[in-house]
């Protein structure tokens, strides 16, 4: 696969990164077309492995996020620019600390919004509990699942 296609595939992927965040764009099903199509260009055993690993990560992040409880849930949790603080604290988290630091970056950029908007720490940590209640926790697992995809992506490309 050529430098370009794999731009383009590495584009599709930012695209359904992005697309998670925002309500009504299938940003999984873009992570997971991005991958399918890498790995039908250039069908080798590593992209094979990349993506059933995709298909299996994004099925089971359903499951989760149907097994989360709907208490409260709405479907826009969160304004723009809580959204962007969000996903700016998820993304640093994941690069980091490897992997796992997209959780608690997710959550303390929600922290940080709130309480630049809010002033206080206590009300910031209310506000961080009812937006995570409120369908945060689903966007985050979503967003984490696709991140972990796009992670495994890159790895491929990288060092296969």
């Amino acid at each position: 696969m050529g430098v370009w296609d794999l731009l383009l595939v590495g584009l599709v992927l930012l695209l359904g990164l992005c697309g998670v965040l925002v309500p009504g764009v299938p940003g999984s099903w873009l992570v997971w077309a991005g991958v399918m199509w890498w790995t039908v260009k250039d069908p080798e055993p590593v992209e094979w492995w990349v993506l059933v690993g995709a298909t299996v990560a994004l099925f089971l992040s359903q499951v989760v996020r149907w097994a989360l409880p709907p208490r409260r849930s709405r479907p826009n949790w969160a304004g723009r620019r809580m959204t962007v603080y969000a996903a700016a604290g998820s993304f640093l988290g994941f690069f980091l600390i490897p992997v796992i630091g997209s959780i608690p970056g997710f959550m303390a950029g929600v922290y940080l919004e709130e309480r630049l908007r809010l002033g206080s720490h206590g009300e910031a940590m209310s506000a961080l509990r009812t937006a995570m209640r409120s369908g945060g926790s689903s966007v985050l697992a979503e967003l984490f699942t696709c991140q972990l995809i796009a992670g495994a992506w890159l790895g491929a490309v990288i060092w296969g």
